[in-house]
């Protein structure tokens, strides 16, 4: 049963995305999964990805994502900090400013409220809302859109307003032995990296913990060897299944009547991550696309997929991300539980 549907969630992750991954769709494989496997959950489907599986794509990822490190890359963190601090300003807004909204317009408990606009961490956000009592599918539909909307909206609009680049891929040359063996030590280098990472309870661990191990590896020169291409992109499809099965029992009545709410705090985020980011491209001449990933309160390691398709900084936008989540997830459990006992 359950190889039936982790076969059937992959069939629609494979028809979703294959056909935009090949027409050169700016991250078509990852939006075009996520798009078809949350569709086909929604309607009743039963879409499924073991946890097991999952963590495998994660270190995959990770790994695809350092490949496109280079010491040019590094010299290039000087101006991190001051853009680190923008992005935690722009983080507290957001949660405050879809809280706002959400209360204001839509009538929410400042709990429930403060949880569904929490710009990240996800899980750790539905945990709280289980142990302090509030509802939890609110919640969960309005986190799971604007994870859904980001992944799959913002290359697309990236690309039509002429801000996304080629898809990054460092060249390829002839399968040696020299570069099987190059290739055998990135991968087992990543996966300790991975392990040690999450054992460490590095947010997103395994992900970053890869990416870290593969970016030093290549950054330094010492490896030259990559993931092939397809892998890459077999690791978007199922990616963009683990997102879309987000949406797995969720009865389509009640996501039609959060819709609203859902897009309107999503709206509220955007425009005030603008604001910031905005101002980080004036003042710093930063590229749009890089700001805009970087500051996108969406999944993770979609965001660094995101970044390896858009063929952005990934060093840039990884750090930004890892920031974000520490953030949140040092700042929300105080947020809540203020917000449990003043409701």
């Amino acid at each position: 049963m359950t190889l039936r549907r982790l076969a059937e969630t992959f069939g629609f992750a494979l028809a979703g995305g294959l056909g935009p991954g090949l027409a050169g769709v700016p991250a078509g494989y990852l939006s075009g999964s996520v798009l078809a496997v949350a569709v086909a959950a929604l309607a009743g489907r039963p879409m499924l990805v073991p946890g097991a599986l999952a963590r495998l794509i994660f270190i995959i990822i990770g790994i695809s994502l350092g490949a496109v490190v280079t010491p040019a890359m590094l010299h290039g963190m000087a101006s991190y900090p001051f853009s680190l601090a923008v992005l935690l300003v722009a983080m507290a807004c957001i949660g405050s400013g879809g809280a706002f909204y959400l209360r204001t317009v839509h009538g929410w408990s400042k709990l429930e409220a403060q949880l569904a606009s929490s710009p990240g961490a996800m899980s750790q956000v539905l945990i709280l809302a289980a142990e302090l009592g509030a509802d939890l599918r609110p919640i969960a539909i309005v986190q799971s859109i604007r994870v859904v909307i980001i992944a799959v909206g913002l290359p697309t609009g990236l690309s039509l307003f002429g801000f996304a680049g080629h898809v990054s891929r460092p060249p390829v040359g002839p399968l040696t032995f020299a570069m099987m063996d190059e290739l055998a030590i990135l991968i087992v280098a990543s996966a300790v990296g991975a392990v040690v990472a999450q054992w460490l309870r590095v947010p997103g661990g395994l992900l970053f913990g890869a990416m870290l191990m593969s970016a030093m590896l290549h950054g330094t020169g010492l490896i030259h060897a990559i993931l092939p291409p397809w892998v890459a992109n077999a690791a978007a499809l199922a990616l963009g299944a683990v997102i879309g099965a987000r949406f797995a029992n969720m009865p389509m009545r009640m996501m039609m009547n959060m819709m609203g709410a859902a897009f309107g705090s999503f709206a509220v985020a955007v425009a005030i991550a603008a604001v910031f980011g905005a101002l980080l491209v004036e003042t710093l001449s930063l590229r749009v696309a890089e700001v805009m990933i970087a500051f996108a309160p969406g999944s993770v390691d979609a965001m660094m997929l995101l970044a390896l398709a858009l063929n952005l900084d990934p060093v840039y936008v990884g750090t930004h991300h890892i920031m974000r989540i520490i953030f949140v997830s040092l700042t929300m459990p105080f947020v809540a539980r203020r917000a449990a006992k003043n409701p």
